[in-house]
């Protein structure tokens, strides 16, 4: 069975960001994006790699308790882990908005990079 990804829109105090979840065992390993994943043409785009979540955020929308603001589900889906390894995870999301191979690298410390894996075609001749 697929593991499910989440993408929330995270508001407090008139600052935005997005967490991106990834479920893996009985966690979400979370990274914090500056900017909308769903907008194909935004990436790639700076990720930092924050606290593990519960599993509860899969399905929860609504305000976060002491005040830490809102959060509204942008896109959701399954998610198959091709590639894991401590510093690069490749991963192919089948959400309603987000579909295909993107690729989460460390560059350094918690700063990641998230991005859309390009097919290159092969050559014809």
């Amino acid at each position: 069975m697929p593991n499910r990804f989440v993408i929330l829109h995270h508001s407090v105090a008139g600052s935005e960001h997005w967490d991106l979840m990834l479920e893996h065992d009985d966690v979400l390993l979370t990274w914090q994006l500056a900017a909308e994943p769903v907008n194909v043409s935004s990436l790639p785009i700076m990720a930092r790699r924050i606290e593990d979540h519960r599993k509860a955020y899969l399905d929860y929308q609504g305000a976060i308790s002491g005040g830490r603001g809102h959060v509204s589900r942008v896109d959701a889906g399954t998610m198959h882990l091709k590639e894991f390894t401590a510093r690069r995870f490749l991963i192919r999301l089948d959400g309603l908005r987000l579909v295909g191979e993107f690729i989460l690298s460390q560059e350094s410390g918690a700063d990641w990079i998230f991005d859309r894996v390009i097919k290159q075609m092969p050559e014809l001749f």
